[in-house]
């Protein structure tokens, strides 16, 4: 019993576990399920999978099963993202043990029985259980809201190094805050329109709305929840691998407040959409993309240069010339990758979101509506799938991942991934320099690179799974590090400072410092 009592407390006690724990059910879900669509549908494994696992899949009833397929797969990236906020940003140790059980339970009651109900026969007591994760979830975001208040003064900074007010409110945790309050209001938003099922709302895909001239509030509800989610997953991420760089200096105190105000404007305008005010929201919602989007850029002209000094550093050097910057800049994949995904996804996301925006009524419109929809599609699935890279660096980082498994490891993630999104990104603007009679030997190259890119990741991904998995089994595995941490194994009041994957920067909390 000890032997399984150890493991039980690294997979749901330690921050290490519980992150492992979620990145191999969702690893293992999209693995399955993506297998019910797309070139593995085409090449049988669809029915395979259906007829092994026994699932019940009804035409007439598909938007709802990827509705809660969706929903299955983002809880847990969402606790995950808790998971790495709350062993980042300092809080007391009760507050993180409780924010951490709250919503693991939330996510497993989420995944495991919203894809009971949607795919293996319609037990409304899974429907329930689904229902009460999701409050769980939401629930746990509210603790974490108020372990994150940032005008306690035990958190407060005076560290002239990191964005802060006179008073000493640290902006980051005020940022981080902000994220927090918005994703509980903005989980609501969304949620409102589903309390509406059964009294004239139904199940819908929002690319199958766009060219439909009216929509209904509650259409606008999802259609807005659907993309502020994603923005704030997005953000949150931001923050963290900021947590991770110690972000700080003058890129610090100019990203922070535009942060803040990007979170705040944008979360307003997609609101807004609901009210009479949707046209104007729509540019209130650009506007505030902006000042987020510009933290996100400062966090990376900080942290490039500061990547380029340390390995110079390392390897003794004052003076070096272009190609050897360039070298050092490069030499660590997890943590060049991070901040490139963030780079790479101007292009692939937010270039062609502008672009549609700009363009729509001149040229996006002109195509077919199956076209617009390839497009809108891609746009949302190459965010959340850069975002995951983003965290699956972070992770392995934090797991001690070192060496020549270390390169191959971050290399293959960088490379495989983009050109994945990059031939998707080509596939779905492809109408704009070829013509629809010419276009197959293009569209079988972009699928053929597109599902050579996702299959690298996902068994880099197993891979990585699996090393985590024999660690586990072993006596004297890495993971016994975790178990015998402090405060892993009780609960106690004191204020716990923040534990990034490298240093905690500052002193301590409550000393002046930053934590």
């Amino acid at each position: 019993m000890a032997w399984l009592s150890d493991r039980l407390n690294y997979l749901f006690k330690s921050t290490k576990g519980l992150v492992l724990t979620a990145v191999g059910l969702v690893g293992l879900v999209t693995a399955v399920f993506g297998m019910l669509s797309g070139p593995a549908s085409e090449w049988g494994l669809k029915d395979f999978i259906v007829r092994t696992l026994g699932m019940r899949l009804v035409e007439a009833e598909r938007e709802g099963r990827i509705i809660m397929l969706y929903h299955s797969i983002a809880i847990p990236v969402v606790a995950i993202l808790v998971y790495l906020i709350t062993d980042a940003v300092p809080m007391k140790e009760r507050q993180r043990s409780t924010i951490n059980a709250t919503i693991t339970v939330g996510y497993l009651l989420t995944m495991f029985d919203g894809l009971g109900f949607a795919y293996f026969g319609h037990s409304w007591l899974l429907h329930g259980l689904f229902i009460a994760g999701m409050s769980l979830t939401f629930y746990s975001g509210g603790l974490l809201a108020a372990a994150l208040w940032p005008w306690n003064k035990e958190h407060h900074v005076s560290d002239p190094a990191y964005a802060h007010l006179r008073s000493g409110v640290d902006l980051e945790r005020l940022a981080f805050f902000t994220m927090a309050v918005a994703t509980l209001g903005s989980a609501a938003f969304g949620a409102a329109a589903g309390a509406y099922y059964g009294n004239g709302f139904q199940t819908f895909l929002a690319e199958n709305l766009i060219r439909e001239p009216h929509h209904s509030v509650a259409q606008f509800a999802v259609i807005g929840h659907l993309h502020i989610m994603l923005a704030l997953i997005a953000v949150a991420t931001t923050l963290v691998i900021g947590r991770w760089f110690d972000f700080k200096g003058i890129w610090h105190k100019l990203a922070m407040p535009l942060m803040i105000l990007g979170t705040v404007v944008l979360t307003l305008g997609v609101w807004g959409v609901v009210t009479p005010l949707e046209p104007a929201a729509h540019m209130v919602i650009y506007v505030g993309a902006t000042p987020a989007m510009l933290a996100a850029l400062f966090l990376i002209l900080y942290a490039w240069p500061k990547l380029v000094r340390e390995r110079l550093a390392e390897q003794g050097l004052t003076r070096a010339g272009f190609g050897r910057k360039a070298l050092a800049l490069l030499h660590d994949p997890l943590k060049f990758g991070a901040l490139w995904q963030m780079v790479y996804m101007n292009f692939t996301v937010s270039g062609v979101g502008i672009f549609m925006a700009v363009t729509l009524d001149k040229i996006i419109r002109v195509w077919p509506s199956k076209e617009e929809r390839i497009t809108l599609t891609g746009h949302w699935h190459i965010l959340s799938a850069i975002v995951a890279t983003i965290i699956l660096f972070y992770f392995a980082d934090m797991v001690g991942m070192k060496g020549r498994v270390r390169q191959w490891f971050g290399w293959t993630i960088i490379l495989a991934s983009d050109l994945a999104f990059g031939a998707v990104t080509v596939f779905s603007l492809k109408r704009l320099f070829i013509a629809e009679y010419d276009q197959q030997p293009l569209v079988n190259v972009t699928m053929w690179l597109t599902d050579l890119g996702l299959i690298t990741v996902l068994t880099v991904l197993a891979a990585f799974l699996v090393w985590r998995l024999v660690d586990l089994a072993r006596a004297r595995g890495h993971w016994r590090e975790d178990v015998a941490e402090k405060g892993i194994l009780g609960m106690d009041a004191t204020v716990v400072p923040a534990k990034t994957p490298t240093s905690t920067p500052g002193a301590g909390a409550g000393t002046g410092g930053r934590s």
